[in-house]
């Protein structure tokens, strides 16, 4: 969950109508849920748990289009640590993560305590949006 405490719902329709989202029910209600309180590192299950927390109805299918849309509009960030797993984090600033693997979690890691030395050319007409480390870690 995100910095943002105690958001009304016209400040958060506000904040998805400025990235050019509409703020329908279903995205005002997962706005609610994600950016209100700290930031958070999600999975579409996860939040689908806390939705039916909070007593909402709302499908699977509806969460993971919702995060997606979110993702594009830039107010998440989208975390793949490996092809069975992704995760969401409403932290957008430039940062990396420690995965812990048998816990499954992520930890925010600030961008000036990685240093990434020595990247290859990249192919003409490209350049370089970012560079995401994720540091592995297993608890013993």
């Amino acid at each position: 969950m995100n910095t943002n405490m105690d958001m009304t719902d016209s400040e958060l329709s506000e904040k998805l109508r400025a990235v050019g989202l509409r703020a329908t029910r279903p995205r005002l209600d997962l706005a609610r849920l994600l950016f209100q309180g700290e930031n958070c590192h999600l999975t579409a299950e996860s939040l689908h748990e806390d939705v039916q927390q909070a007593g909402l109805k709302m499908s699977l299918a509806t969460i993971y289009n919702s995060l997606h849309q979110f993702t594009e509009a830039g107010l998440l960030r989208q975390v793949v640590v490996d092809s069975a797993r992704s995760y969401f984090d409403t932290n957008t600033s430039d940062h990396h993560h420690f995965f812990i693997s048998n816990e499954n979690r992520l930890i925010d890691i600030p961008a000036e305590k990685v240093s990434v030395s020595d990247l290859p050319d990249v192919p003409a007409g490209l350049d370089i949006t970012g560079v995401d480390v994720i540091i592995r870690l297993h608890k013993a």
